[in-house]
């Protein structure tokens, strides 16, 4: 993958480098992680609907006990994300597929 200086977007066509969604990912997780978005950022829709489902269903049948419960779970992971190294997280998380923790 070509790199490209930070003042220059990459052009049309070209993916944005792992950093940013390792970002993102990090950050949604810390701020939304009850809904799961921070999964469907790395492309892990199944991970991202069961965490949405149980914090939405789940919040209602437990009075937000399973919500919050989910978003422990989304801080938890987007901490790990913001403190792995870019080859920890490329080889963690794009290469090995890992979903939960």
């Amino acid at each position: 993958m070509t790199q490209f200086p930070v003042s220059d977007p990459p052009p049309f066509g070209v993916a944005p480098p792992v950093e940013s969604k390792r970002v993102l990912a990090g950050v949604l997780g810390i701020v939304l992680g009850a809904l799961g978005i921070h999964k469907f950022v790395l492309g892990y829709t199944t991970a991202g609907i069961i965490m949405l489902l149980v914090s939405i269903i789940g919040g209602v049948l437990t009075y937000g006990l399973a919500a919050s419960a989910m978003h422990i779970i989304g801080l938890v992971e987007g901490i790990m994300y913001l403190t792995k190294s870019d080859a920890d997280f490329i080889r963690t998380y794009q290469q090995g597929k890992k979903e939960w923790f």
